[in-house]
């Protein structure tokens, strides 16, 4: 692979990649504002000015300028290194390349910064992007003087509400473009445009239009000061106080990688961001999967049930399990049905699998209904784990609408089963209340619930290890980003209970054990067996927060 020089480091690259990207793919970063590896060069900020070396033989550019000479008290003429934007400059194998190590470079790049911030209103203390503002960055590591500028700034609008979901400061704006090219690009729907020139440029919203779609809150993500903002998270949280964990959406069968955000102190969600990951969602998220963690707080089961209608009562997890494990007992051979669920971890359905391979039960699997797909990220199948559910059962399941035909049949008379999101009209699952014993492991209500005799209290996707097979067969693990809310044990543990106190043998006490089965069982569905493919994960890291 060839290679360049940039501050002494050797820097390898790919045909046609520019001389920042490759640095960005190694974790080196160039400063950058307008540069983003998802999107089309601007190269407008020009604060990734670079010098570079004239190949042996060859001539340096130059140019005329004047500087000041302290002793004679004027400007005289000088020559210095002419510049080049790394975003916009290609690699060539044995280039040498000077950023930090350039003293030229370092004053274009204050001066920049200084040009950038001359009227930038200083409202950091009240700023959703305060603590990952590349403006705070760059000023602590590139100029580190004060605004000399005395006049009255220029004042622009502030608050524009843009659209349902993003407000505008243009203010704080330093007209990067990205937002207007993640709708030309991403989008493919020009809804942003600019107006004016100079000091007075802003963004504006396209004649006639607001921003809308499925991606509005890509725009803010990717503005790398706090000129757009979500209305959803302004003004509720300050970022250093947040927690970050890398983690899987929830929201269909993409897997868009991410992270979660979530202030310990309180123990709640506050956002998601995505995660990069060229193989899955690159450096994307649809707004419904942005907006996912809103539900971790939302129609939470945090308690076991016993009892339908008007008889149903609180109970503590071990009299619960107790009074499921007597019910299930109940039932005649060949007529327990045991519910996977699309929506919960390889690894809780691994264990309900097993369960029901131990008590002879027939399968069936619980997922959400199809909803809006695109070309872009969003999954026609709105269930983060369907692939996996179907690993572990042996790839063969029967779907919801068969259970309600088998139990209008009589052929069912209990049900063990995850989670109350289903893909049939409420008002279709009417033969569930002809059964007599349903326990239904469940994390949020739903349309089942209201037929479950035993209902005990699941850790959600955030509150749980685990992972997910996305419709790529792309198995992806998960970290716990939150403690289990109420009484909520992961599923895979309660349904292990539940076995114990059948006398079944299902001995898992530790998710290591659960994750070895899964290897020995459905090795393709286990997250260790096939490595997740991460592009430029250190980029990532280079690029956090820009």
């Amino acid at each position: 692979m060839p290679n360049f020089k940039l501050d002494d480091r050797e820097i390898p690259f790919e045909k046609g990649e520019t001389i920042i990207k490759a640095a960005w793919r190694v974790g080196v970063e160039i400063p950058h504002y307008c540069w983003h590896p998802g999107l089309s060069v601007a190269a407008n900020c020009r604060m990734c000015l670079v010098e570079i070396e004239p190949a042996p033989g060859g001539r340096a550019m130059m140019l005329d300028i004047m500087k000041w000479d302290a002793a004679k008290n004027d400007y005289v003429p000088d020559r210095k290194p002419k510049l080049q934007p790394a975003c916009q400059v290609q690699a060539v194998d044995g280039m040498v390349v000077r950023s930090t190590t350039s003293k030229h470079a370092a004053e274009a790049r204050a001066h920049v910064q200084e040009f950038l911030l001359v009227n930038h209103p200083v409202d950091c203390p009240i700023c959703d992007q305060a603590g990952e503002c590349k403006l705070q960055d760059y000023w602590m590591s590139e100029q580190r003087t004060f605004k000399r500028m005395r006049d009255e700034p220029v004042h622009k609008p502030k608050g524009v509400v843009f659209g349902d979901t993003i407000v505008y400061d243009a203010e704080r704006c330093i007209t990067c473009t990205r937002c207007i090219r993640v709708c030309d690009e991403l989008v493919g729907d020009h809804m942003l445009d600019l107006r004016e020139r100079g000091n007075r440029n802003e963004v504006v919203l396209a004649p006639g239009r607001k921003l809308e779609g499925d991606y509005t809150l890509m725009t803010e993500h990717v503005c790398p000061v706090g000129a757009l903002t979500s209305s959803h998270f302004r003004f509720k949280a300050r970022v250093w106080t947040l927690k970050e964990t890398a983690t899987v959406c929830p929201g269909c069968a993409t897997g868009c990688n991410m992270y979660l955000d979530v202030d310990p102190r309180e123990q709640r969600a506050y956002r998601n961001r995505p995660r990069d990951n060229e193989a899955v969602n690159r450096f994307w998220m649809c707004d419904d999967g942005m907006m996912s963690y809103l539900r971790e707080h939302e129609g939470r089961v945090v308690k076991a049930r016993l009892g339908r209608d008007g008889g149903r009562e609180d109970s503590k997890v071990p009299a619960a399990l107790d009074r499921a494990a007597e019910a299930i007992a109940k039932v005649p051979a060949g007529k327990l049905a045991v519910l996977l669920g699309a929506q919960f971890s390889t690894e809780d359905n691994l264990v309900l699998a097993a369960f029901a391979k131990a008590v002879g039960a027939s399968v069936y699997l619980t997922a959400k209904a199809p909803w809006r797909a695109d070309k872009i990220l969003r999954h026609a199948d709105q269930n983060p784990n369907r692939a996996g559910a179907t690993a572990v059962a042996g790839g063969s399941v029967g779907s919801l609408q068969d259970l309600l035909a088998a139990a209008a049949a009589g052929q069912v008379q209990g049900i063990v089963g995850l989670g109350a999101d289903v893909d049939v009209d409420a008002n279709a699952l009417a033969p569930l209340s002809r059964i007599g014993e349903v326990v239904l492991f469940l994390s949020h209500e739903g349309p089942l619930a209201r037929f479950a005799t035993v209902v005990l209290p699941a850790a959600s996707w955030a509150e749980a290890d685990g992972s997910f097979v996305n419709a790529k067969r792309l198995a992806q693990p998960f970290k716990r980003a939150l403690p289990p809310k109420g009484d909520a044990l992961p599923a895979w543990d309660l349904i292990a209970r539940l076995g114990r106190a059948m006398n079944l043998d299902l001995s898992y006490t530790k998710l290591r054990e659960v994750r070895a089965a899964l290897l020995a069982q459905a090795p393709e569905a286990h997250p260790d067996s096939r490595p997740m493919a991460v592009s430029a994960d250190a980029g990532a890291q280079a690029q956090k927060g820009a």
